[in-house]
C-alpha cells in the first residue's frame, strides 16, 4: 500500500494537534534527532498554552540513567543506546503512572541531571487533574514505553538527515539504535500521527487511509 504525506507547517500541525487532545492527556514526541522533538515539543506546548491549558514538559534526558550504567558497554554501543539509556521503571513511577490517574494527580519533572551525572532531587509537585504532558525523546514506542503515553508523534527521518543534525561523534550510536528500534517497534505503524521530517522547518504529515 503506498503512503501519501501532505506537507504541513510546525505551527499548524502543532495547532491542529492542540485542539484535538484529550485533557489530562499524556503525549509523546519521537524522534531519533533531540533537537527535532524538543524542537517539535515546544511548538505543541506553545498552542496548548495559547488555549489556556495547563502543560507539563519533559525531556528524556531528564530520565536517563547513570553514566556508568549508560557507558558500561562503551559510549557508541547503539543496542545499550536502545535498551539501557532510559529509565523506564522511574519514568513510569514518577511521570506515567500518576499522571494516568483521573484525580490526584503528580509527578517528578526530573529524576537525573546530565550536567553533573547526579540526581536532579526536583521536588514532587502536584498538577491540574486537566494538564497534558508533552515528553519529548526516542524510543517512545517501545514495547515497554508505549503504554504509558495516550497519544504519540513520531518523527519519520532518513539517515542521511539524522547524520546532518546529530554530532558527528554521535551519529553511528544514534542510528545503530534508532535502526534497531525501527525495525523492533515499528513506530510508525503505532504513532497517532506521523511526520516526515527531513527538515524540521517543512513537514510532510503521513495522511491515514
Amino acid at each position: 500500500m503506498s503512503t501519501t504525506f501532505r506537507p504541513t507547517g510546525p505551527r499548524e500541525f502543532a495547532d491542529r494537534w492542540a485542539a484535538a487532545l484529550p485533557a489530562g492527556a499524556r503525549v509523546g514526541v519521537d524522534g531519533a534527532v533531540d533537537a527535532d522533538t524538543r524542537w517539535y515539543a515546544d511548538h505543541l506546548v506553545a498552542a496548548l498554552r495559547e488555549r489556556a491549558r495547563p502543560v507539563l514538559v519533559a525531556d528524556w534526558s531528564g530520565f536517563w540513567r547513570p553514566r556508568s550504567l549508560r557507558y558500561e558497554f562503551g559510549r557508541d554501543d547503539p543496542d545499550a543506546f536502545h535498551d539501557t539509556w532510559l529509565d523506564v521503571a522511574g519514568l513510569y513511577r514518577e511521570v506515567l503512572d500518576p499522571l494516568g490517574a483521573p484525580s490526584g494527580r503528580w509527578w517528578v519533572p526530573s529524576l537525573y541531571d546530565p550536567a553533573t551525572d547526579r540526581a536532579s532531587r526536583a521536588p514532587r509537585q502536584d498538577v491540574p487533574d486537566d494538564a497534558v504532558l508533552v515528553f519529548a525523546g526516542p524510543f517512545l514506542l517501545r514495547e515497554d514505553v508505549r503504554w504509558g503515553f495516550d497519544a504519540v508523534l513520531h518523527l519519520s527521518t532518513s539517515d542521511a538527515a539524522i547524520r546532518r543534525r546529530v554530532p558527528a561523534g554521535d551519529a553511528d550510536r544514534v542510528l545503530g539504535g534508532w535502526r534497531r528500534y525501527l525495525e523492533l517497534s515499528e513506530p510508525a505503524d503505532l504513532a497517532t500521527a506521523v511526520l516526515r521530517c527531513e527538515d524540521p522547518r517543512h513537514p510532510a504529515e503521513l495522511l491515514r487511509p
